[in-house]
């Protein structure tokens, strides 16, 4: 059991804080409740409101005890921020939308889930809300599924032996965690130094179990489409391809299409959003320096120009090529 005792830290927490200036009052929503500590900063200041989300039933313990603190300011679902349109807030004035597509201190070390390739027993990886888990996938799929999810989830370059040596060792023992991570670390022959053998395989299963690349991209379509005129939308994300679908979708929203100067001028839509700072803010040495984990955050944001709700938007186009591969849950 995971206890409360090691302090977790919020990534970028001044750069967010300084962006969606809560000190000047709203309603803001949290989709990423985890540990409570970006809400509990948000409230801190007068005149706030935080409507929080979190598939991880985990964090309502948490979000229980903010409540009793914070009486008729906080409201708390155990929804996925894909879900956040079902909460009907379209009418409600939202000034900022927050995720932070990390994993806490307690989730990663809560024996239970299974994230951390130093964990015992059976796979898991399950966040909440969700239709099969990692022991399913690593015991059912085929390995070409395996080696897709792998490759394009986890960049893992050795994709193909990993999985082969899957099938291969499914066939005489069951495949928990420390098996998996043995046979990894067996089958890769080059050593980084830097990061453990497993920490692609394990992303990338993560990644697949969670549905993260159509959460993500549906999360931020429900998020633009419920913030109000001048609202702000912040992302911190973690890993490249989380960065790239934010990036993708934050400059296909601010940015005019490109047009032929051989063309005739034509009328394009109004942008709905508004980049004010095109690459993303990262951690302070001094945050680096108390908080390690922070050194591949990125954190992007955006602003809402326009107060209409439903828009047009081509990055499920864009990404085809993952949502496809995370389609192969459905043969579980």
């Amino acid at each position: 059991m995971v206890t409360d005792t090691v302090k977790h830290y919020p990534v970028l927490l001044n750069e967010l804080i300084s962006i969606i200036t809560p000190q000047h009052g709203g309603t803001f929503i949290d989709c990423t409740f985890g540990q409570g500590n970006y809400t509990k900063k948000i409230l801190s200041f007068d005149n706030t409101q935080v409507i929080a989300l979190d598939r991880d039933l985990q964090t309502k313990k948490i979000a229980d005890k903010i409540l009793t603190d914070y009486q008729g300011r906080f409201l708390f679902k155990n929804k996925k921020f894909s879900q956040l349109t079902d909460l009907k807030i379209k009418n409600e004035n939202i000034k900022g939308i927050i995720f932070d597509l990390g994993y806490s201190y307690n989730q990663i070390k809560d024996p239970k889930k299974g994230l951390s390739f130093n964990s015992c027993g059976e796979l898991n990886m399950q966040m909440g809300l969700n239709n099969f888990s990692a022991k399913d996938v690593i015991n059912k799929l085929g390995a070409k599924d395996l080696e897709k999810i792998f490759k394009l989830f986890g960049d893992e370059k050795e994709a193909k032996k990993i999985a082969l040596q899957i099938i291969k060792e499914r066939k005489t023992k069951k495949i928990d965690t420390k098996v998996l991570v043995e046979l990894v670390e067996r089958t890769k022959k080059k050593k980084n130094f830097k990061t453990h053998s497993c920490t692609k395989v394990f992303q990338a299963l993560r990644i697949f179990v969670n549905k993260e690349i159509s959460e993500l991209i549906y999360g931020l379509i429900a998020a633009t489409k419920v913030l109000k005129k001048d609202g702000v939308l912040a992302v911190v994300t973690f890993h490249s391809l989380e960065d790239k679908i934010v990036k993708y979708f934050f400059k296909s929203l601010s940015e005019y299409k490109s047009v032929s100067r051989y063309i005739p001028k034509i009328n394009q839509p109004e942008t709905l959003l508004k980049l004010v700072e095109k690459k993303p803010k990262t951690a302070t040495k001094k945050e680096l320096e108390e908080n390690l984990s922070s050194r591949s955050a990125k954190l992007r944001y955006a602003i809402k120009k326009n107060n209409f709700y439903d828009f047009k938007t081509d990055i499920f186009e864009k990404f085809e090529h993952l949502i496809k591969v995370e389609n192969l849950g459905h043969k579980l």
